[in-house]
């Protein structure tokens, strides 16, 4: 399970690197196999952390992966501005990684008012031409950050993938579910009874229509 898991988050980081790269390949003899590409891994830097946190693929597969999956269906460009920098709250930056060798970075607020956000800077570690921009975050940014590793507060209420969110997304006062099944069946005899009102007034109204009818050919 652990080396499926190294490949899924390989092909991962593949897929985040490759964004908005192209390499012509050039034939030099005899076709030879792909050579296995290096393990990739993730760092994150920021609030609360005294150190920066090493994700490695080969040791921490399903966490590197969860990372990657943050940020690897970004666009080619993203929105120009972002929240007011008072509503952004605690700052990550992670830094996605071949090997050794730092390829991309981008800045995840998991806490931002409105739902997560991530700005992906246009200067990269690998010198890629990239532009500047705004993303909205997975709902379970905060969340797998905190999995792996980073000091935040548990969210009880978020659900996986997606977009935006970030705040509350079940009310307190939703959480009752005998309330929510005498809800329902208040709202089925509510529909019922519009249904059943209905067909009288059609009903009546074609009686009306058969008698004018009947009226008129005599």
């Amino acid at each position: 399970m652990r080396r499926l898991l190294g490949v899924v988050v390989a092909m991962a980081a593949a897929v985040v690197l490759s964004a908005g790269m192209a390499a012509p390949a050039q034939a030099t003899g005899p076709q030879r196999a792909a050579p296995k590409p290096p393990p990739a891994g993730v760092d994150i830097t920021g609030d609360g952390l005294t150190e920066p946190l090493r994700l490695r693929a080969d040791s921490q597969p399903a966490h590197v992966l969860a990372v990657i999956d943050q940020v690897n269906w970004f666009g080619r460009s993203g929105a120009a501005a972002g929240p007011k920098p008072a509503d952004l709250g605690p700052k990550y930056t992670i830094v996605v990684l071949t090997g050794d060798v730092p390829k991309q970075t981008f800045d995840l607020y998991p806490l931002a008012k409105g739902g997560p956000r991530a700005y992906r800077p246009a200067k990269q570690p690998d010198s890629r031409k990239t532009s500047a921009g705004w993303f909205l975050g997975r709902l379970n940014m905060s969340e797998t950050l905190r999995t792996a590793g980073v000091p935040l507060e548990r969210q009880f209420d978020t659900v996986s993938g997606g977009v935006g969110g970030g705040e509350r997304v079940i009310p307190e006062d939703a959480l009752d579910p005998g309330r929510d099944i005498d809800a329902a069946i208040s709202e089925l005899q509510r529909l019922l009874l519009l249904n059943a009102g209905v067909m009288l007034v059609i009903t009546s109204g074609l009686a009306g229509i058969a008698l004018l009818v009947r009226r008129r050919t005599r």
